[in-house]
C-alpha cells in the first residue's frame, strides 16, 4: 500500500464512523482556547472491529517501515495506550505509555512498563495539532535515557506551530492522515461542502486568524 493509499483509506475510515467532526458555522473550543472548524475523536476507532484493524495495521507497517530499528513502543496518556498495546502485540514488541504527570503513590512512576536506558522506542500518539503534549512525552523519554527515534500518529493537522515545535525538538512524526486528506476526501464523498474545504484549510493554515469563520469572506 502506498503512503497516499493508506491516507485515503483511514481518512474514509475515520469519516464513516464520524470520528471526525466539520462544524465551521459552530467551531469548536479547545482546551487552549482555539476555536477549531474540526474536531477528531480518534477513540471512536477503538469500537469499531473493521476501522480499528485498519488503524493497527497501518500503525504497525509504519513502524517497520519508518522506524525497522524500534525496541519498544511508548504510548501516550491516555489515547495512544490501547493503540501501543495493539500495535506492539502486531509486531512482537513490548510497549509501555507515559502518564501526565508522576503517581502520587506506589512506586511513583511517570513511565509505566519497561524501560531500559539506551532502547529505541518509538512514541504512539492518536493526533497531532501543536505537538505540545507529545513532546513532553518524548522529553521524559528522552531524561529516562530512551532514544526516542519518532513518532508514530493517527491524525495531523498538520499546523504550522506543531511542525515548526517537532522540527526544534529533532523529532519526526509519520502519521497515518492528515487535516488535508480527510478535508478532500470529506467533500468528495458529500460529508461536507465544498465550498467549505477553503475555511478548514484556511484554519489550518493560521489558527489565531478567524476570519475564516465569515462564510462570506
Amino acid at each position: 500500500m502506498t503512503v497516499m493509499e493508506r491516507k485515503n483509506l483511514i481518512a474514509n475510515d475515520l469519516l464513516s464512523i464520524k470520528a471526525v467532526f466539520f462544524r465551521p458555522d459552530e467551531p469548536f473550543t479547545w482546551a487552549s482556547g482555539i476555536h477549531s472548524p474540526v474536531y477528531c475523536d480518534n477513540r471512536l476507532t477503538l469500537s469499531d472491529v473493521k476501522v480499528r484493524t485498519d488503524v493497527e495495521t497501518a500503525l504497525a507497517e509504519t513502524v517497520k517501515e519508518n522506524y525497522p530499528e524500534c525496541e519498544v513502543l511508548m504510548g501516550t496518556s491516555t489515547a495512544g495506550i490501547a493503540h501501543a498495546a495493539i500495535t506492539g502485540h502486531l509486531l512482537g514488541l513490548p510497549m509501555g505509555y507515559v502518564r501526565s504527570g508522576a503517581k502520587d503513590h506506589g512506586r511513583k512512576n511517570q513511565i509505566e512498563g519497561k524501560l531500559l536506558p539506551g532502547q529505541k522506542v518509538v512514541v504512539v500518539e492518536d493526533l497531532i495539532s501543536t505537538g505540545g503534549s507529545v513532546l513532553e512525552v518524548v522529553d521524559i523519554l528522552r531524561e529516562a535515557g530512551a532514544e526516542v527515534l519518532g513518532i508514530v500518529s493517527i491524525f495531523t493537522y498538520g499546523m504550522k506551530k506543531g511542525l515548526v515545535r517537532l522540527e526544534e525538538a529533532n523529532v519526526k512524526n509519520i502519521s497515518l492522515t492528515d487535516f488535508d486528506t480527510i478535508a478532500e476526501v470529506a467533500a468528495d464523498s458529500g460529508y461536507i461542502a465544498k465550498e467549505d474545504v477553503a475555511r478548514l484549510i484556511a484554519f489550518r493554515n493560521n489558527p489565531s486568524d478567524e476570519s475564516w469563520m465569515n462564510k462570506n469572506a
